[in-house]
């Protein structure tokens, strides 16, 4: 019923009505007859000018603040103005200020009542021009009936294209208000991406060098005693892995202040350093490579293999019974839908009554990481070892 505006819209509406109130009164003073006295000593024409003319400028007032009793008043003070045998004026002009508000702002309900009062309306018009008391001139007939439909269509003319008006402007505010809530739910799909992105790479950093890091921490525990020279080496390993951990989270911290271009990110070549860290932390790494890469694929792929190997040894890190971990890779022509690309599988044991749980960041993480670059990934437990396999597409159909 009530529409919100802002105090200058409100202002703007009621001194925008008093002008109008200003100018129409005079001009519904002059065109009715004043010869018969009404109450308060004023002739009945006189009241009659300042009704109609406060019913229209009311209407005037209220029409974006409430578009339905707006057009109401219109219909009440064009009945008034018909009843007291009045001609048309200056004041029915606000009719078409009511008639594009009802199509701009108001509810659907409203809209469609608008244009129903324009149609309408504007048969009325030529009804009580033709068919009116005082101005029917003989009523219709062969003679006249083409000037009364001329005026029919010249007042649904004029109605509705104060109606049409305002439907465009509707149109064009609607369409206004989805793009920006197209760029808003961009943004924010884009952002949570982003959030994704770096909540992904957070984790398998930081949980891979942790991982390192506590098998280290044990072994320097239990060799400070028998063994300081490895001990030593264990605390120089815990030192390194520290130290690459807080640069890479520092990157991450940085990208997700600054919103920049993300920095270097590991490749295929920094395979042989991770291997090392996962040895250093007293882990039997059995990596077989059959066949060798024959070109270099793409930095997506190479990142995700990456992220994938190294989550996959941290869980053998964290839930393995301390046996070997065997890690394979074999760079075919075609390994799925006719693609080449790169099978991987990570075998580790497990503790007894340990295993990566399903619902776990760095699980999602793997499955995410292969369905980015359009691969697949299986990770699940077999007779008391755990494997994570799958396949990356590196290149076109083969």
């Amino acid at each position: 019923m009530f529409r919100r505006l802002k105090t200058y819209q409100l202002i703007v509406d009621v001194s925008v009505a008093v002008a109008f109130f200003a100018v129409a009164l005079p001009v519904e003073i002059m065109v009715g007859d004043t010869g018969t006295v009404s109450l308060l000593g004023l002739p009945i024409a006189t009241f009659a000018a300042v009704m109609i003319a406060l019913i229209f400028s009311a209407a005037l007032a209220l029409r974006r603040l409430s578009p339905p009793i707006a057009l109401a008043l219109a219909w009440a003070g064009a009945v008034v103005q018909m009843g007291l045998g009045r001609p048309p004026t200056a004041a029915d002009v606000a009719i078409f200020g009511v008639l594009y508000v009802t199509a701009a702002y108001g509810s659907r309900r409203v809209y469609w009542a608008g244009f129903a009062s324009a149609l309408f309306g504007a048969l009325v018009i030529t009804a009580y021009l033709f068919l009116g008391p005082t101005f029917a001139s003989g009523g219709l007939s062969f003679q006249t009936l083409p000037v009364a439909f001329a005026v029919l269509v010249a007042a649904a003319f004029a109605l509705l294209l104060a109606w049409t008006a305002g439907a465009l402007v509707r149109t064009a505010v609607r369409a206004t208000a989805s793009r920006e809530a197209q760029k808003r739910a961009e943004g924010e799909a884009a952002a949570e991406q982003e959030r994704v992105r770096i909540a992904r790479d957070m984790h398998d950093v930081v949980a891979h060098s942790l991982a390192v890091v506590i098998a280290q921490a044990d072994g320097a525990r239990y060799a400070a005693s028998a063994d300081p020279g490895a001990a030593t080496a264990a605390l120089g390993t815990i030192s390194t892995t520290a130290r690459a951990a807080l640069a890479d989270v520092r990157l991450l911290l940085t990208q997700l202040r600054e919103s920049q271009s993300p920095g270097p990110q590991p490749t295929l070549a920094d395979l042989e350093e991770l291997y090392a860290q996962v040895r250093a932390a007293g882990v039997e790494l059995r990596v077989d490579v059959d066949p060798a890469p024959a070109d270099p694929p793409s930095a997506a792929v190479q990142l995700a293999l990456y992220r994938i190997l190294q989550e996959a040894l941290t869980n053998a890190l964290r839930h393995g019974d301390g046996g070997p971990v065997a890690v394979r890779l074999a760079w075919l022509p075609t390994v799925w839908k006719a693609r080449p690309g790169v099978e991987f599988e990570v075998r580790n044991g497990l503790k007894p009554g340990d295993r990566p749980t399903e619902s776990g960041h760095g699980m999602i993480g793997m499955g995410e990481r292969a369905s980015m670059v359009g691969g697949w990934l299986n990770a699940a437990d077999h007779d008391g070892e755990f494997i994570v396999s799958g396949t990356l597409p590196t290149g076109g159909p083969g």
